[in-house]
């Protein structure tokens, strides 16, 4: 076996780490996504209106944004094994809550908390960056990103049939509750399974905690103009819940606009704080990066990550409505689109490993354009095996795209990474706000066509990117300097 290889049956050393992590990472979506295959259960249990059942499909995801930076940072602070384990056992709770609730207030605040479990999956970036090399770390990101985010689909077909094994009303609850139980009990066996590091390895940590660090002036603007669309995406979810379903007064809302404004503004003067001196006295030439990684890299998972999101959602729908099939089997077809994970991401990683990370960026970026364009052709007159094959070649694309982009995310700033990968996901999660909000609003051909001139962006925004090459380096407590590799 050659050493870029992963013998995947091992359970030892770095590969006992991936697997479980990337079990973590699927427990986590598990949860997140457990009340998606339950909602007319749900529904009819509490009483709750079509406009009530949207909001809580909103408020699934509205916690995520912040928390993905949050959760970056606290993973490059104290390490993804502690981290992961309290996210998994804190995670738990609001899956009780909402399991518990009697009614949709209580419902909503068990929904909205339960995005926060969504932020797990930049914690195991960091943690598989920690283990394995250069080399291989587009793969082992791969399989990661794929098996765990395989938890969605997995609830979808696991928990309907839970809850008929409980029976009754109540079958749902149950079903639900034995998600955060899941994730109670995983976070004890997560905390005492792993390291952070490989014995003898350094875990290097950022010098400051709060917002991220950059290398240069520039850099510094370019961070507070990437941070503006992650506060228009939850003055967006605002706007939905004030003026979509009425969940929220006007002027609560106006008074959300204004808390968010306010908060950028202190999350800038923090990130100033944070960056003050270098500003000033800019680093050694050795220990800089280029922020510019991480714009363009965000934008891709804005296209990939976050249409991803939104086309799972209304797939189903899609094929329901144009080819006149019951519910069930079109619920069945759109669900090829979600289990091309299983393999798309780690062969994005793979190939990314091969290939180089800006080529196989280049290819799978132009790939997914061409198959959101595709897809804004299909009508009735198309044959249904037809269009399904459509949905599954751009699934490759796309789930392929977001292996290839967090190959190159630990590649950039090692002590940063949990940040970089918060920010990164963060955007994927601002794209399927921003994708969704564009459905509500026209044709499903015109909503591909939205996300195929996208991806176009982020291609143009792609041929800035610059492969990672040589070394970065990492200063020890002791002040000595480690080189890493990074190709």
């Amino acid at each position: 076996m050659s050493s870029d290889s992963l013998n995947l049956f091992s359970f030892r050393g770095k590969i006992k780490v991936l697997h479980l992590t990337w079990v973590a990472f699927f427990i986590t979506f598990f949860a997140w996504f457990n009340h998606a295959p339950l909602l007319m259960a749900i529904s009819k249990s509490l009483s709750l209106t079509p406009d009530q059942v949207k909001t809580l499909l909103i408020l699934n995801v509205a916690l995520t944004i912040p928390a993905r930076i949050v959760i970056g940072m606290l993973t490059d602070k104290y390490g993804p094994r502690l981290t992961y384990s309290l996210l998994l056992a804190i995670g738990s709770v609001p899956c009780f809550i909402f399991a518990l609730a009697d009614n949709f207030m209580q419902a909503a605040i068990g929904r909205f908390l339960l995005g926060f479990i969504g932020a797990g999956f930049v914690v195991g970036i960091r943690m598989v960056s920690e283990w394995f090399p250069a080399r291989q770390l587009g793969t082992a990101e791969g399989i990661y990103g794929g098996w765990g985010n395989f938890g969605s689909a997995a609830a979808a077909m696991s928990l309907p049939t839970i809850a008929l094994f409980f029976g009754g009303d109540n079958g749902w609850r149950y079903a639900i509750g034995l998600t955060g139980v899941i994730a109670l009990i995983y976070s004890v066996i997560y905390y005492f399974s792993v390291t952070d590091t490989p014995k003898g390895s350094t875990y290097f940590k950022p010098k400051k905690i709060g917002a991220m660090e950059v290398t240069s002036s520039g850099d510094f603007i370019l961070l507070l103009v990437m941070k503006v669309p992650m506060y228009a995406a939850l003055a967006l979810l605002t706007w939905k819940l004030s003026s979509g379903v009425a969940l929220i007064s006007n002027l609560t809302a106006n008074l959300i606009y204004t808390g968010l404004a306010l908060l950028y503004l202190l999350d800038a003067r923090k990130t100033y704080s944070i960056n003050r001196e270098v500003l000033s006295n800019p680093p050694a030439p050795v220990h800089r990066y280029k922020f510019k990684q991480v714009a363009v890299l965000n934008l891709l998972y804005f296209a990939t990550f976050g249409s991803e999101l939104a086309v799972v959602s209304m797939l189903p729908l899609f094929f329901s409505e144009t080819f006149t099939l019951d519910p069930v089997k079109a619920g069945l077809l759109a669900s090829a689109y979600a289990f091309m994970n299983l393999m798309s991401r780690p062969a994005g990683g793979l190939i990314s490993d091969r290939w180089g990370r800006k080529s196989t960026l280049l290819v799978l970026t132009a790939g997914l354009a061409l198959g959101y364009f595709t897809m804004s052709l299909i009508d009735a007159e198309w044959p249904l095996y037809l269009a399904v094959a459509a949905a599954m070649a751009c699934s490759f694309f796309v789930q392929a795209g977001e292996g290839a982009v967090f190959a190159v995310v630990p590649l950039i700033k090692r002590r940063l990474t949990g940040q970089i990968a918060g920010m990164t996901g963060a955007y994927g999660n601002v794209g399927a706000v921003f994708y969704l909000t564009v459905l509500s609003m026209v044709s499903y051909q015109t909503f591909f066509l939205v996300i195929c001139a996208t991806a176009l962006l982020g291609f143009a925004a792609l041929l800035l990117l610059e492969e990672p090459e040589g070394q970065m380096a990492e200063v020890h407590p002791d002040g000595s300097v480690s080189m890493i590799d990074v190709a």
